[in-house]
């Protein structure tokens, strides 16, 4: 399992949003990002991929993420 971040532009503002991404390797879960953010791009806002990262526990704020934090 792999997480990307996407800086999202709309005007002069500016925000970032993370998806999951299904897929067997990093390189996989790169292509899938990137063709991710040209197909969002067909508005006002446009998608920048920031980075994919291989993920055991997405967006999990649990006991062993606070631990490693202390």
């Amino acid at each position: 399992m792999f997480m990307a971040e996407f800086k999202l532009r709309y005007g002069d503002m500016k925000w970032y949003v993370r998806r999951i991404i299904e897929a067997e390797s990093l390189e996989e879960a790169e292509e899938k990002a990137r063709r991710y953010a040209e197909l969002m791009n067909r508005g006002e806002v446009t998608w920048e991929l920031s980075y994919v990262i291989e993920s055991k526990r997405p967006l999990i704020v649990g006991d062993e993420e606070l631990k490693k934090l202390s």
